[in-house]
């Protein structure tokens, strides 16, 4: 089968043009319009996903500016700037066994601590194990650098967070608090870990995915990690969360670029190293994925804004009785949904708490 596959790409390639975008093709701009409401679940258009990516890029870099300041890096852009810090060798573990297992080892203190924080923000949570590991070395070479496992309906085994760590260069220990956060707690293992503990609704409901409810969830629980005190002593870690917010606004920047307003791929790759100052292999892959699935990369910030824009609505309509801990039961206990969805759950407990 594989070489069959093989055989079909070499057939194609010589056929291949440079050009990025789904705009060449009979149609292209309505597939992506399609495209974006399919994996984001609004009506937002290119042009206003593009100008969101713009500004709220603007607004994450001049808080990264401040921040980068604070540790003496003065000079250049913020994308500059960060690309400083990922020069700085005792910003990561060693390359070893014992690097590897020390790394494992705080990101599950990191995680027990939050874990500790959360009643906080949350009535409901749920009651597997969860584990940092490391991504077994067998399969690492064809594996992202990090992803979420969930714990089987039995809870068996515990939910993972998995690490790729063949090689601990690609990981600066300022870029691994916010995806713990992200893939672990109060991440995709809590969002997912309440929606098959609920009660009431079916197994679909228990175990489908909308990338903008799901990965919007993430990002707003980066977020979450922050309000609950997580980077008060980790100021290189709060760079890191804001680094990774930065460039999922870059996405939205460049997805609809090169989709929509017909940049290049150099354009892009170009766009986003400045942005977020990554190196060009890891940008060119993030690049190339973009081509590949149109849109989805958007549903991430998308969704993200959405989750904070239905909290303010809520907070601003309930006042005194607003309480977070019951505005996220309406947003997860029901499972996943489009977000078009979420806004008439959270309209739905905003009528019930005005009762």
């Amino acid at each position: 089968a594989l070489d069959r596959q093989i055989a079909a790409l070499r057939a194609v390639r010589p056929s291949a043009v440079h050009d990025a975008g789904v705009w060449r093709f009979k149609d292209g701009p309505a597939f992506y319009a399609a495209n974006l409401r399919y994996t984001t679940t609004t009506n937002m258009t290119p042009d206003e996903v593009h100008q969101m990516g713009l500004d709220q890029a603007k607004e994450i870099g001049a808080r990264l500016d401040v921040l980068l300041r604070r540790r003496g890096l003065t000079q250049g852009t913020v994308g500059e700037r960060i690309q400083a810090l990922y020069k700085d060798k005792s910003l990561y573990y060693p390359n070893t066994d014992a690097g590897r297992a020390q790394l494992l080892a705080d990101l599950q203190r990191k995680l027990a601590d939050v874990q500790a924080r959360l009643p906080r923000m949350f009535a409901h949570l749920p009651h597997q194990q969860i584990e940092a590991r490391r991504v077994p070395p067998n399969i690492e070479d064809g594996s992202p650098l990090a992803y979420s496992e969930s714990a089987p309906l039995d809870r068996s085994r515990p939910g993972t967070i998995n690490f790729n760590l063949k090689d601990t260069a690609e990981w600066p220990k300022w870029n691994l608090p916010s995806t713990l956060y992200h893939e672990g707690l109060p991440g995709h293992q809590l969002q997912g870990g309440l929606a098959q503990e609920s009660q009431g609704i079916p197994m679909l409901r228990k175990t489908m995915y909308f990338s903008g409810y799901g990965e919007g969830w993430a990002l707003y629980a980066e977020q979450l990690a922050a309000e609950l005190g997580m980077y008060e002593d980790d100021p290189l870690g709060e760079i890191g969360w804001l680094k990774a917010q930065i460039f999922r606004a870059g996405r939205c920047v460049v997805d609809t670029g090169m989709h929509v307003k017909r940049w290049s791929r150099e354009q892009a790759i170009e766009y986003l190293m400045g942005l977020d100052g990554d190196a060009l292999g890891s940008t060119t892959r993030e690049v190339q994925r973009y081509c590949a699935i149109p849109a989805q990369a958007c549903s991430y910030k998308i969704g993200h804004t959405y989750w904070n824009a239905q909290r303010d609505r809520a907070r601003k309509a309930l006042g005194s009785q607003f309480d977070i801990k019951a505005f996220h039961d309406a947003g997860l206990l029901s499972g996943a949904m489009p977000l078009d969805v979420l806004g008439d759950a959270i309209g739905a407990y905003i009528a019930q708490a005005k009762v």
